[in-house]
């Protein structure tokens, strides 16, 4: 039976423990034993609490054994991503700044994983800061893909995405600015929703108005993302931007008739993204599938323009606003003599990548006149995609425009022989959506000829959250190209 358990889903393994079929000490058990197994070859869980999980295990089965009425999550075995603090639980965020900081806090999406059952493992791989959407960092290395080594997971929720696809344990929180809960679930085969800003509410964060980067879940299926989705949704007085919808909206069954849905389907955005044609010869096949459900489709795309400049103005900002105290007190320090005990990493010595002090320095640079003309490119932009959705009810598009590349790079320098300048350039079939405020959800679609995962990625009309999550169960009920596991030892 341990063999099973980790690749059973949540559902069942929440049923069955409640059911008392299997105890929580069996579930954690058997995710414990696969992650010695599998995670040395992939680098997926970075730090393991194994005997807090045993003991947090043995008290689920006496609260259960004693007739308390369990969560939704009760018993469940989750590694919660590494940016998001854990109280007593070492959370590095990637960084060596912070690779011994213990939170005597939780943070709200952990806070709830916990009121819900969940039993926490220990922490999932990111990029340093969750910046980039290839996970690898100066504190625990590079995460690998379960289904090629040589290959990259995606970020940020890298390592996330990797230990959901080798059974590592069924559920996961992940973090969303510009594909980071979408990019690794294409790269790894498993699924990863993008909510409505709102939907999940997030806290503490520094600037709590902001509606660029979300917080939300992922699994191994559409249904286990909707159960995790039903425990982190829901109103709180520390969030301004909270949706009232209580969470228990998405705990219904996902199944509807989507014979007569309006589908637009935008293979690169309207010719404004290039996208490896290995990504577009497995997502023709899969958009097909739609219209053998009787949807209508039909090749279309939402005007985008001005989505660039909103994202990386309004990105920038969000660095300044969120590091750049910390780069002023490591610049000062190097200005001191008192480099960083792991060495510089720029010639400031302030030991933050490059590549996220230019976005802090971008940020910096910012006018008023900048952030002013960002939120009016903004406001149209909700404005021309309302109305493409008045005429649509969902938007297909590829998630990566690329499949899971070369580990041993930072990004990809071209696609479909084009340059990328920058580590962001190669993700704006996620980014651009990220700027409409849309829920987009990344569903397995299939593999290229090389057996590399690709995802399709289904964005729905502002706040309609339970109908992207409808259509990609259908879609994956109709595939089912989840099932296809990682060859794993």
């Amino acid at each position: 039976m341990s063999d099973e358990i980790h690749f059973m889903s949540a559902r069942d393994l929440a049923r069955r423990i409640r059911a008392r079929e299997l105890s929580a000490r069996e579930v954690v058990q058997a995710h414990l034993d696969q992650i010695e197994r599998t995670n040395p070859r992939v680098n997926a869980v970075v730090t393991l609490v194994a005997e807090e999980a045993a003991r947090q295990a043995r008290e689920a089965d006496e609260r259960l054994a004693s007739g308390v009425r369990p969560g939704p999550l009760h018993g469940l075995p989750v590694a919660h991503k590494d940016t998001h603090a854990t109280r007593g639980i070492r959370t590095t965020s990637g960084s060596p700044i912070f690779a011994d900081h213990v939170p005597d806090a939780d943070e709200l999406v952990i806070e709830r994983m916990r009121e819900a059952g969940v039993i926490t493992l220990g922490k999932t791989n990111v990029p340093e800061f969750a910046a980039g959407s290839h996970t690898f960092n100066p504190v625990f290395g590079l995460t690998r893909n379960p289904y090629d080594p040589s290959r990259s997971a995606g970020g940020s929720s890298g390592g996330a995405a990797a230990a959901l696809a080798c059974g590592m344990h069924p559920l996961a929180d992940g973090s969303d600015m510009g594909g980071s809960l979408r990019n690794p679930a294409s790269f790894c085969n498993v699924v990863g929703f993008r909510p409505s800003p709102g939907r999940v509410p997030s806290w503490p964060v520094p600037a709590a108005w902001s509606t660029l980067g979300v917080q939300g879940p992922m699994a191994r299926d559409v249904a286990d993302v909707a159960l995790l989705l039903s425990v982190l949704a829901g109103p709180d007085p520390r969030s301004p931007i909270a949706l009232e919808t209580p969470g228990s909206a998405f705990a219904g069954p996902l199944d509807r008739d989507v014979a007569g849905l309006r589908v637009a389907w935008s293979p690169d955005l309207g010719g404004t993204v290039p996208v490896d044609p290995a990504v577009t010869g497995v997502l023709e096949p899969a958009v097909k599938v739609f219209e053998e459900l009787g949807c209508v489709v039909e090749e279309a795309c939402p005007d985008l323009s001005g989505a660039d400049e909103v994202f990386r103005t309004l990105r920038a900002w969000h660095w300044d606003i969120a590091l750049g105290p910390l780069l002023d007190e490591r610049r000062a320090r190097a200005r001191r003599g008192g480099t960083a005990p792991h060495g510089p990493r720029s010639d400031s010595g302030v030991d933050i990548k490059p590549s996220l002090v230019q976005n802090i320095d971008a940020g910096r640079s910012l006018t008023g006149a900048d952030l002013g003309r960002a939120e009016v490119l903004h406001t149209a932009l909700f404005h021309r995609v309302r109305e493409f959705f008045g005429r649509y009810d969902v938007l297909l598009l590829p998630v990566s425009q690329v499949p899971p590349f070369d580990a041993g790079i930072e990004y990809p320098d071209e696609v479909a022989g084009e340059p990328m300048p920058d580590y962001l350039e190669w993700m704006r079939s996620c980014f651009l959506v990220s700027a409409t405020g849309c829920p987009a959800l990344s569903v397995p679609a299939g593999f290229t000829g090389d057996g590399l995962p690709i995802g399709l990625q289904i964005v729905g009309p502002h706040r309609a959250d339970l109908a992207v999550l409808q259509a990609g169960y259908a879609f994956e009920q109709a595939t089912r190209h989840a099932a296809r596991r990682p060859p794993l030892p």
